[in-house]
């Protein structure tokens, strides 16, 4: 597995995609509705699509804020719902995972 350093570069990054991409889809957001009706609905539809991929991509950023708090006082890798070490192949698959594969599961 990675070492901590490398794992808070990697969220880093994709933080920086994810902050790029949210201002690609706010300006998305901001662009004026077209006079044509037709293309308004269009339009509409492509905002509800838009407000979506930034309501996740929020949630993302948080969680990787969250992870990176993680890092920093030395709790990283551990569940936060049972204290037992998160696996790390799940880590590895999903860097800022809080809980391990039983208790995300709800077991």
């Amino acid at each position: 597995m990675k070492n901590h350093q490398q794992i808070a570069d990697a969220l880093n990054a994709r933080m920086a995609q994810l902050s790029q991409r949210v201002e690609r889809l706010e300006e998305d957001l901001r662009q004026p509705l077209d006079p044509d009706f037709a293309e308004q609905a269009t339009g509409m539809e492509s905002s509800e699509a838009n407000e979506a991929l930034e309501g996740a991509s929020f949630a993302e950023m948080a969680q990787i804020r969250a992870a990176l708090g993680r890092i920093d006082d030395g709790t990283y890798g551990v569940c936060v719902s049972c204290g037992e070490t998160i696996a790390p192949a799940r880590l590895e698959a999903l860097p800022y995972a809080q809980q391990c594969i039983d208790c995300a599961r709800g077991s």
